[in-house]
């Protein structure tokens, strides 16, 4: 099981699934428009699951919908079939507007029809308001519109401030496809959901996007974040707020992962330090930069040594009463999860790392306790 066929692969869910997928070590088979239909032949012959996110949702016409829905559905599961039989297993998204009267909802459902009554292993997915870095603004996404205008000055419009909007998490579809991937499920009769799904109003999203845009630029930097809606909705509003011209990074290891969300030649750069339970990240020091640390889910202690005086101070936080903590300079540190549970903390620094002016030195924490004995 490690050749995926990804129908859409140039879209904002496909792009994200197949970059973890190649992250995860999967051959990823890309077809989008541009592509052949002797790739399609090609790519059914030869791979192990497709995932269909192939779609139109502003045409020109009417019929682009139900020719980009439902007839490119049945085509690709007709194919499947004469190819593979009903070896193949699919997923297949599609969205809660086939719930309602319209040619989009219509045109949707009419794909989810035809591939559950197909005979082959199937899952349908019906997504609500994907949200996420790399959303298109100003297409069909309210999240992506806010985010980009507000993080550039522009004005948003809101109709009715107290409408409420269903959101998944661009991540959490991502994962939740792989899980099925990766397990020996036989497909599903039933539509699915990803979970969890997000309920926010108009109002309040636009009111969060502009506190967090005038806490990067305060003297406090990290906005202070509540739930996990919250903290994803921070992590997808730094990707339009970032300067151009930057390479962001992400690490994964059996510790956790890091990933930068934003760098500021002014503002300086928030990252998102993910760490399995158990495990300490850190055992450096600064000498002028500045750090603070706020750990948003799970709980996280936080030691700090001064590497003169030997002084050590201590913090445990937690993500059900967050507490950004400022991290002294010339003070050796580092982060422990000392939870049941992936702990995630915003790290701020004063200054884009940069190799030749680093100002990052090793020593361990606790090294003098032993120097004692």
């Amino acid at each position: 099981m490690n050749k995926i066929l990804v129908t859409g692969a140039k879209g904002f869910i496909g792009k994200h699934l197949c970059l973890k997928l190649e992250r995860l070590g999967f051959t990823v088979f890309k077809y989008d428009l541009d592509s052949k239909k002797e790739d399609l032949d090609k790519y059914i012959s030869e791979c192990d699951f497709v995932v269909h996110l192939a779609g139109i949702n502003r045409p020109l016409t009417v019929e682009e919908f139900y020719e980009g829905n439902t007839n490119f559905t049945k085509c690709l599961i007709d194919l499947i079939k004469a190819k593979r039989g009903a070896e193949l297993r699919v997923i297949m998204s599609s969205s809660t507007q086939a719930e309602l009267d319209n040619d989009y909802g219509k045109s949707k459902k009419m794909g989810e029809d035809y591939l559950l009554n197909s005979g082959l292993p199937v899952f349908v997915y019906r997504l609500a308001n994907v949200f996420g870095k790399w959303c298109r603004p100003n297409y069909n996404s309210a999240a992506a519109t806010f985010c980009y205008n507000i993080a550039h000055d522009l004005d948003i419009t809101i109709r009715d401030r107290e409408y409420v909007v269903h959101y998944n998490y661009v991540d959490d579809i991502v994962d939740e496809f792989i899980r099925v991937i990766k397990s020996d499920i036989r497909g599903s009769k039933d539509i699915l959901k990803v979970k969890p799904v997000y309920d926010c109003s108009l109002g309040k999203l636009a009111d969060l996007l502009y506190y967090f845009k005038e806490e990067i630029e305060s003297d406090r930097h990290l906005p202070l974040i509540h739930d996990e809606f919250e903290l994803k909705l921070f992590k997808t509003f730094c990707d339009y707020l970032s300067e151009e011209g930057y390479t962001y990074n992400f690490a994964e290891d059996a510790r956790g992962s890091f990933e930068e969300l934003y760098k500021s030649k002014k503002w300086g750069q928030i990252s998102d330090n993910v760490a399995y339970p158990g495990i300490t990240k850190g055992g450096h020091y600064h000498t002028y930069k500045k750090e603070i640390f706020y750990t948003v889910i799970g709980e996280s202690e936080i030691k700090q040594r001064n590497i003169k005086t030997n002084e050590m101070i201590v913090n445990k936080v937690s993500g059900d009463k967050p507490e950004p903590i400022e991290i002294k300079v010339g003070y050796t540190h580092q982060i422990t999860n000392i939870g049941k549970i992936n702990t995630h903390t915003i790290m701020w620094i004063s200054e884009i790392y940069n190799p030749e002016t680093h100002d990052t030195y090793k020593e361990e924490v606790e090294k003098w306790k032993r120097k004692l004995k």
